[in-house]
């Protein structure tokens, strides 16, 4: 993570709305594992989400999308670092994605956290090319966007195969 002090941080996060949802409602200021606390705070929402029907969870996650691509791109421009690991709202938009396609249920939840996380930390090909070469926002939700795409696959693979799910 880039070193920027807490107090410019604190200030980015906190004292504006934009920055106060890019920074996950505060989550991406923790000092252990922004990323993690980020998707972590995403969880209860999720759970507002899912029982929505079809149409409208799409229609609502990709305008959670655009408005990341804005919020995203405001708080890195903000700190003069692209994707700085306090920045968080990727990582929620891309939980909410992943959880879409579990069973409502807290092991299914629990299983589309720990891959999603996984495939976000770890940004298997293409994810680490694109995250170096897609600048702004759109690069920032981009992303997340395709960790959730290995996760869902992971997911749909578990259910159809083992019966996990």
């Amino acid at each position: 993570m880039a070193d920027i002090d807490r107090s410019t941080l604190k200030k980015a996060a906190l004292t504006d709305p934009a920055g106060f949802l890019a920074f996950g409602l505060g989550s991406g200021l923790s000092p252990w594992a922004p990323g993690t606390a980020g998707t972590l705070a995403a969880v209860p929402f999720a759970f507002m989400l899912w029982p929505l029907p079809p149409l409208v969870q799409i229609l609502l996650l990709s305008a959670l999308f655009v408005l990341g691509v804005y919020l995203c791109a405001r708080a890195a421009t903000e700190l003069g670092v692209h994707d700085h690991g306090a920045i968080v709202w990727d990582e929620m938009v891309g939980y909410w994605l992943t959880v879409l396609f579990v069973p409502l249920t807290l092991w299914g939840f629990f299983l589309a956290f720990v891959l999603f996380r996984f495939f976000d930390i770890v940004k298997p090909w293409p994810i680490r090319l694109i995250d170096r070469r897609v600048g702004g926002g759109f690069g920032i939700m981009l992303d997340d966007l395709l960790a959730a795409g290995y996760a869902i696959a992971v997911l749909l693979l578990l259910q159809r195969w083992t019966g996990v799910l």
